[in-house]
């Protein structure tokens, strides 16, 4: 039998070297996909037809393609849209991550960045990002795996693409952070929580997280915030349903307080812990819990 070139679920994984290709890649091949790291761009075309005659088995595949391949850059535009043309639609996977993390994994594991000139890896990382910003444009899924260990981003993917397809429930990542490390790049929802009273003004609470029940305790003994966090979900239940009838299947919310240490992980828990009980595939993480 062969399969019809739209019914193929075709990911592509791309994005910055040091982001984690390789961990998606395998969490996708335990999710069932038929998987192939670093093709030949020009080789898309034929390899997307071979698999459309093969068994029902290999409708979903996922390919790692990247800067590696020297014709990538220069012919993804012109290949992508041949594809599609011929009636297939893949969806772009691009991972990034910032320039410290990226420089941090580099230098743990001793790799060579593949563009790096004479070893340099943060120039080698600006010359990625610049060569890749057109891609990441296009991209249909951007993921941000700065604060992500191999667990946490396999855990992601696999609640994000076996579940796809399976469920109605939108898969919804509940991020919080420090407005003074930056807004998250991949955030849908940004919601600011400076305006609730600040436990790191309190002494005895200024070393614990957002994560310990004594912060908890003070965040939470006070009226607005539980209006708030009521409010909010409330507006998500509203907003949900019709991001998902737009076609969105995954949502990142991002909860920023000054540091991204107390109220911001505080809330989040909360926020999380709430719609989980409302069924949603909920992921919770703190981007700068220990730099607060």
């Amino acid at each position: 039998m062969v399969i019809k070139p739209e019914k193929m679920r075709i990911i592509i994984i791309t994005g910055l070297s040091g982001s984690g290709k390789s961990t998606v890649l395998r969490a996708l091949e335990d999710s069932g996909f038929f998987c192939v790291d670093n093709l030949p761009i020009l080789l898309l075309p034929q390899f997307l037809e071979l698999q459309q005659r093969k068994s029902p088995e290999s409708q979903k595949v996922a390919l790692v393609m990247d800067i590696r391949e020297p014709e990538f850059i220069d012919q993804n535009s012109r290949v992508f849209s041949q594809v599609r043309q011929a009636g297939y639609l893949p969806e772009i996977l691009f991972l990034e991550a910032s320039d410290e993390s990226l420089v941090r994994r580099f230098s743990q594991t001793r790799r060579q960045h593949p563009v790096a000139p004479k070893g340099q890896i943060t120039k080698g990382i600006s010359i990625e990002r610049e060569r890749l910003d057109a891609l990441r444009e296009i991209s249909n899924r951007i993921i941000d795996t700065s604060i992500l260990n191999v667990h946490q981003l396999r855990e992601m993917i696999i609640s994000i693409y076996q579940k796809e397809g399976l469920s109605d429930r939108m898969n919804i990542s509940i991020l919080s952070f420090g407005y003074k490390y930056g807004l998250p790049q991949d955030a849908d929802i940004v919601i600011d929580v400076r305006f609730l009273p600040n436990p790191f003004f309190i002494e005895e609470l200024t070393k614990k997280t957002g994560n310990e029940p004594e912060v908890v305790d003070y965040i939470f003994q006070f009226k607005e915030t539980n209006e708030f966090i009521n409010i909010f979900k409330d507006s998500l239940d509203f907003l949900i349903p019709l991001y998902q009838r737009e076609g969105k299947s995954y949502l990142t919310i991002a909860i920023g307080c000054t540091g991204g240490k107390h109220r911001s992980v505080a809330v989040t828990n909360e926020l999380g812990s709430r719609m989980k009980a409302n069924n949603y595939n909920i992921n919770i993480s703190h981007r700068d819990i220990e730099l607060g």
